[in-house]
Parts: C-alpha cells; structure tokens; sequence
C-alpha cells in the first residue's frame, strides 16, 4: 500500500471509531470540503499572502489539513484513485494549457 492509501486508512479508522461514517455520505463530504475551504481563505481575507502567512500560518496548516482530510476520504467513498486522478488532470491541464502558449500567462486555456 503506497503513503496516500495508508494515510486513507488511518482517517476511516479514525472515522470508524467514531462511528462517523454514517454523517460522511458523499454530498455532505463535499459540503465539508467547500466549508473547510471557505474557512482556509479567511486566513487570507483582507491581508497580503505575506501578512496571512505571517499571521495565521499554524490556523492555514489546519485547514488546509481538513481541506485535504475531507477530500481524501470523498475520493475514497466514491472509489476514486487519487494518484490517477490527479495525473489524469494534469493531462487534461497540459493540452489546455500548452507550454508555448501559457507560460509566465495567467489567462484562461479559451483566452490563450
């Protein structure tokens, strides 16, 4: 088992002891991870990305945390693997955005 499938089971252990399962349901999941997200950029609201850092570095690790915690455990109940995902959108990201046309461009692949 690679780092990422160990680290899904200690948090559906966790989970498990818990017995959390029965909240985690795929739409909610999603909720949580849009809630944890909107909670990471209050680090960020009103401040430079230096000052947030600067300020809140401890309170993003944590959210970030819940962030990632919320969609490991999506993927997982959906059967989802994310190692493929992620490389399956990279490819899909690389012909959107080709090297010839997006670099140092922050323009959307359709403005390009």
């Amino acid at each position: 088992m690679n780092d990422i499938g160990k680290l899904i089971q200690k948090l559906n252990t966790f989970r498990d002891e818990r017995d959390w399962r029965q909240f985690h349901n795929p739409k909610d999941l999603a909720i949580s991870l849009s809630l944890e997200a909107a909670e990471l950029l209050e680090d960020f609201q009103w401040k430079t990305s230096e000052q947030a850092i600067e300020e809140n570095l401890e309170n993003i690790k944590e959210e970030l945390a819940d962030v990632m915690i919320y969609a490991l455990m999506l993927s997982h109940d959906l059967d989802l693997d994310v190692k493929e995902m992620i490389l399956e959108k990279m490819q899909k990201n690389a012909q959107k955005y080709p090297v010839e046309k997006s670099r140092g461009r922050k323009l959307k692949y359709d403005n390009l």
